[in-house]
């Protein structure tokens, strides 16, 4: 009796799935408009001038889905100028390259750039039939796809577009003609060549070298313009971010026949950024992931020591659960329709029942799950929706150690519905909640966690010294102070030795003279200018670096880790005061004369400030500060590497 239920409950749900496929083929046919006739041409191509079952269902699955997916209206006409744009400003750096196309791109084609067609009302038979046909062909040919099934090959080969607003131009013909040098000349025998990991690390790697020929610059802080999208700019373009090189490298791959794909983290779990790769379908059925765009080779572990909260795969197909709640949903918030949640592939995840705020009353019967962002001065970052299930909200596959809040949404604004919680590695829920009944003094030396790396860096300030000389040379050198820890003070004080004409900072040895800024400083704080001056080893644009008054900025010896130093000439004698060094660094300590507010999250979810104040050394002190609260130092004079803390003392801070 129960195989029978069982059976019963698989073919009603198949019959569902058919029903479904059908209506939504229905549904596309009717949203094309005009343009239905193109689309049943290809069924008909299929139905009876090229009778292949897989091919019609190929077509039917792309044309149910197409409704999803959208074009430049002029497209080919923006696609054609950038390419015939980018042979003219070859000569130039990639940075006034992409300056050059920005502006060009404001100017004639912003308005353009928001004019959007869904790829249903503007495909054409010809071109789906080719695409088809195309991918069909390398499936069956190629030796890297013979294996994969059906249904693999539909969602890692077939589809006539790797990204959104890409051209409908023959992409699977031009790509392999730029990329396939290095393969072409493997001979049939060779292992590796036989093998989709073999063959993708020789096409990334030929990929790698162009690019850098060509000077391929990632700018991923900064705004682009828009992207290439057609197979002619992608061989040419020379500036984008991560997810413009995976993208091309994709289209590169498929084109091959080589099954690969998109995914992507919205946000990582303690930063403000988020990040493309791709990740590809090996002979062994596993899905290898990569890491840096096409920089590095596959193989290496994923981020090992980073936290996503969420982990998207960019597909063709529909997501379901995202079109019901888009059509169901009271105020829809746009998320992507053909990105699917595959956190589950990467990493533990956990289903959790959030504890809303007694006074909650929701909106819709969707909630919704979010970050901190400092990029947007601290608002929750939306990453996915859930549902109120008896006063609780409800969220599917949800990272683990991360922070957390519940929100809701009226159709403009999230507001917080919860505390914020953690949710732990070993999938616990802790709720942090702000006690007002009692508070304690904070002491703050940075505004954004610190690395290893970074703290690698302070510590090669540990056995440099300051010293000064009348001799160019240093022969007699006299050392005023040694540094011995890594918490050094705004300004080191001197003790009063006279006037001397030659000042500089002694690495020490191994440290390659590593240092962010250096300045010297008379009794009355005055800052003493002069000549820079370093060991010979320096370049001219070096020596520079420690006196720009730039931290992200250093003085550095590549070559030489020993006998590093670097300084200032002041043409004559000076006596200096105090000395102001600023180790190598991610530019997040408190910085002298900039401007910084503590906040702190309120039982009810909101930032409450505990003052505005300029630092005067490199140390914030904070009074009547409520305790086991959520705080977040903003910087207002610059910079958004700001993460959430709760601080248990000056050095135990928890960042988030």
């Amino acid at each position: 009796m129960k195989r029978l239920i069982s059976f019963s409950i698989v073919i009603t749900l198949l019959f569902a799935s058919c029903s479904e496929d059908s209506r939504m083929l229905r549904e596309a046919l009717k949203a094309a408009g005009d343009n239905r006739i193109e689309l049943e041409t290809v069924l008909e191509h299929y139905r009876t001038v090229d009778n292949d079952p897989q091919k019609l269902a190929a077509a039917e699955y792309l044309i149910a889905n197409m409704p999803a997916h959208y074009s430049y209206r002029n497209m080919d006409a923006m696609n054609d100028f950038y390419d015939k744009a980018l042979d003219i400003l070859c000569t130039g750096t990639v940075e006034w390259q992409r300056d050059t196309l920005r502006e060009i791109g404001d100017k004639y084609y912003a308005r353009a750039a928001q004019d959007l067609v869904s790829d249903v009302e503007v495909m054409t038979s010809e071109y789906l039939i080719y695409s088809i046909d195309k991918a069909f062909e390398q499936w069956k040919a190629q030796p890297w796809s013979k294996h994969l099934t059906y249904e693999e090959f539909r969602d890692w080969l077939l589809p006539y577009k790797v990204t959104e607003k890409q051209s409908f131009d023959a992409w699977r013909d031009i790509l392999p003609q730029h990329y396939t040098d290095s393969l072409s000349i493997l001979p049939p025998t060779d292992v590796a060549r036989n093998t989709i990991y073999g063959a993708i690390e020789t096409v990334r790697n030929e990929i790698h070298i162009k690019e850098l020929d060509m000077k391929f610059v990632i700018f991923w802080k900064d705004r682009n313009g828009l992207p290439f999208l057609s197979a002619d700019t992608w061989i040419k373009m020379t500036y984008g971010d991560c997810r413009n090189f995976v993208d091309m490298g994709v289209g590169t791959f498929r084109s091959l026949s080589l099954p690969c794909c998109v995914d992507r983290v919205p946000l990582w779990g303690r930063n403000n950024n988020g990040h493309s790769w791709y990740v590809f379908l090996s002979d062994q059925g596993r899905e290898e992931k990569t890491i840096n765009s096409l920089i590095e080779p596959a193989g290496k572990q994923f981020f090992p020591s980073d936290r996503f909260p969420k982990v998207l795969r960019v597909s063709y197909t529909i997501n379901r659960r995202v079109m019901k709640y888009l059509k169901t949903a009271k105020h829809p918030y746009k998320f992507e329709l053909c990105e699917h949640d595959i956190t589950d592939h990467y990493n533990l995840t956990s289903d959790i029942d959030v504890k809303l705020f007694d006074h909650a009353r929701p909106k819709d019967k969707y909630v919704y799950i979010g970050m901190f962002s400092a990029v947007s001065d601290g608002s929750w970052r939306v990453l996915d929706f859930g549902t109120v299930r008896r006063g609780k909200a409800h969220f599917e596959k949800m990272g683990r150690n991360m922070l957390y809040i519940a929100l809701d949404y009226d159709g403009v604004a999230f507001t917080p519905i919860s505390n914020p919680f953690i949710l732990h590695p070993n999938g616990d829920v802790e709720y942090i909640t702000c006690d007002n009944s009692s508070h304690r003094s904070v002491t703050l030396k940075r505004k954004y966690y610190q690395t290893l790396e970074d703290m690698e860096m302070r510590c090669r300030l540990l056995g440099g010294r300051i010293q000064c000389s009348n001799r160019a040379d240093f022969r007699d050198a006299r050392t005023l102070y040694t540094i011995s820890s890594t918490d050094i003070p705004d300004k080191i004080q001197l003790d009063a030795v006279g006037k001397y004409r030659y000042w500089r900072y002694m690495s020490a040895d191994s440290t390659y003279g590593s240092i962010a800024e250096l300045g010297f400083f008379d009794k009355d704080g005055q800052m003493l200018t002069g000549t820079p001056i370093a060991n010979i080893e320096a370049t001219p644009d070096t020596v520079l670096l420690p006196f720009d008054n730039d931290w992200l900025t250093n003085f550095e010896v590549g070559l030489n880790p020993n006998g590093n130093w670097v300084g200032m000439d002041f043409k004559s004698p000076k006596a200096v005061a105090s000395v102001r060094i600023i180790p190598r660094s991610d530019d997040n300590d408190i910085h002298p004369g900039q401007k910084y507010e503590l906040r702190y999250l309120s039982s009810r979810g909101i930032w409450k400030s505990l003052g505005r104040r300029t630092a005067v050394d490199n140390v914030l002190q904070y009074d009547n500060v409520p305790v086991n609260c959520l705080l977040w130092l903003k910087n207002h004079s610059g910079g958004t590497e700001e993460r959430p803390f709760i601080y248990h003392g000056p050095e135990d801070i928890v960042w988030w």
